[in-house]
């Protein structure tokens, strides 16, 4: 068995040379969650809260503490305001789930999702120099049910401590109610990554891969395999940017949505789904297969793989067709095998393929951006110039079949983002001040060298441990013995 480094920068380097592309696929997955579990352990989570002002001497305990910090109280109380800048409240995000749909593991207990919403901490203040806590929920009511109002009556009762709130992991139709009444409800951004920041971020890598293919966007058959929170809103996105939504066919696990879908109408709760029954496939087609046929582009966000999408329908698409597969942990089909049937452009979730698209490339720039002006909402034409900027971005630094978007060490893209989405703010009027987008590029980067130079100096110094080669070396056996 080939040792891995602690970089783990080439994961297939830890199988043998004869294993086949799936092998390799399929064990990096059982690596990854092997080493997640023991590295989780070793660290006890992800996260801790550092202190960012000094002690100087005894006497600071009454600045900080009281007496001194009265006047901190009063002069809040007379402008709400000032809590943004008088605590940390102005760079602070809380990430909320009630952990009813965790990835691809579905409901596991609220407590379940604290790995997942403490991710989301990390990757907020390594990628965007934004601090956030996550915070899982018991939704449940009287009757034993998730209820929505659980969660909007919960958010709404934390807001005074946040400068935003980020949704995650909640299970639909609640995840359309909680999104939909909190977003006019707070006066501060929420924000519900699982649907805007999926959105966002498939949108930015559709316009490249349409440059790359050579493809309008207004004149592509599009076909979106899932209706959740994720590609309802992906949908909304792509068709603000120009789609035709007569070209663009939804597909939920009971088929095509159109105007006959009695099941979709007659659910109020499901009103998002209704609203695309009425706006895309004019034609009424029935199921994927023939949905597909000559499609430009398939856009699936549905159920881990790999074998959901098949190889005959991505035969049956048009010439240089264009296959999202974002289904996490697992694609709905493996980049190497939608490849192997013809498609031109393959995008996952996942890092370890080429063509990452996720969320973690948009939002820590996103709710920067938001949070340095101070917005009180992120309108859907925030998103679309995120997107925008992501895709630009790119395209900058060159892209082609096997790079439609950036990665995510390129730490200019976050700050790029956050002044894009700053400015998108100011100019929607949601802003409550005003700044530049140098001053927005600026303060960004700052924010995040200060936060990855933080980071290194605890590792430098062995207060964030170095953990044992063993345990990469025991997670990578097991996911070899898995797959041999």
């Amino acid at each position: 068995m080939k040792k891995p480094d602690l970089a783990l920068s080439n994961l297939d380097s830890i199988f043998p040379d004869d294993f086949s592309e799936e092998q390799k696929a399929k064990g990096k997955t059982i690596f990854l969650k092997e080493l997640a579990l023991s590295a989780h352990k070793f660290y006890s989570g992800k996260t801790m809260t550092v202190p960012k002002a000094g002690v100087y001497g005894f006497n600071w305990f009454n600045v900080w503490y009281t007496p001194g910090v009265s006047k901190i109280s009063t002069t809040i109380r007379d402008n709400n305001d000032a809590s943004f800048e008088l605590s940390n409240r102005g760079n602070l995000v809380a990430v909320i789930s009630d952990s009813t749909r965790v990835l691809g593991d579905g409901d596991c207990t609220p407590a379940g999702g604290l790995g997942v919403m403490e991710g989301k901490a990390f990757l907020m203040k390594y990628l965007g120099g934004v601090d956030a806590v996550a915070l899982c929920i018991n939704s449940y009511n009287d009757q034993g049910k998730h209820d929505a109002d659980k969660i909007i009556d919960f958010v709404k009762m934390v807001t005074p401590s946040f400068g935003a709130v980020n949704l995650e992991d909640i299970s639909q139709p609640n995840c359309f109610k909680v999104l939909d009444t909190l977003r006019e409800a707070c006066d501060i951004p929420v924000w519900h990554d699982d649907a805007q920041g999926t959105g966002c971020v498939t949108v930015a890598g559709l316009i490249n891969a349409l440059k790359v293919a050579g493809k309008d966007i207004g004149k592509v058959t599009i076909v979106m395999l899932g209706a959740g929170a994720s590609n309802t809103t992906i949908a909304r996105l792509i068709l603000q940017a120009g789609a035709d939504p007569d070209k663009m066919t939804m597909v939920d696990s009971k088929g095509c949505l159109h105007t006959d879908r009695e099941d979709i109408k007659s659910d109020t709760a499901y009103y998002r789904k209704w609203e695309l029954c009425q706006l895309t496939n004019p034609e009424k087609t029935r199921n994927i297969e023939n949905a597909v046929k000559n499609a430009d582009v398939l856009i699936a966000l549905s159920q881990p793989g790999p074998d959901v999408v098949k190889k005959d329908w991505i035969r049956s698409m048009g010439s240089k067709s264009i296959v999202f597969t974002c289904s996490n942990p697992v694609p709905e089909i493996y980049p190497f095998a939608a490849k192997e049937a013809g498609a031109y452009i393959v995008a996952t979730g996942r890092g370890d393929f080429p063509n990452q698209v996720n969320n973690s490339l948009g939002f820590p720039g996103i709710l920067k951006g938001a949070l340095l002006v101070r917005a009180r909402k992120i309108t859907d034409e925030m998103a679309l110039a995120a997107a925008y900027s992501i895709a630009n971005y790119a395209e900058k630094k060159g892209i082609h079949p096997e790079r439609i978007m950036p990665t995510m060490d390129e730490t200019e893209v976050f700050a790029q983002v956050a002044a894009d989405v700053a400015m998108e703010a100011i100019k929607n009027g949601v802003a409550r001040i005003k700044m530049s987008k140098e001053e927005v590029y600026n303060t960004t980067i700052r924010d995040i060298k200060e936060a990855r130079a933080t980071m290194e100096l605890l590792m430098k110094n062995n207060f964030i441990k170095e953990p044992d080669v063993k345990l990469l070396e025991a997670a990578a056996k097991k996911a070899i013995d898995s797959v041999k």
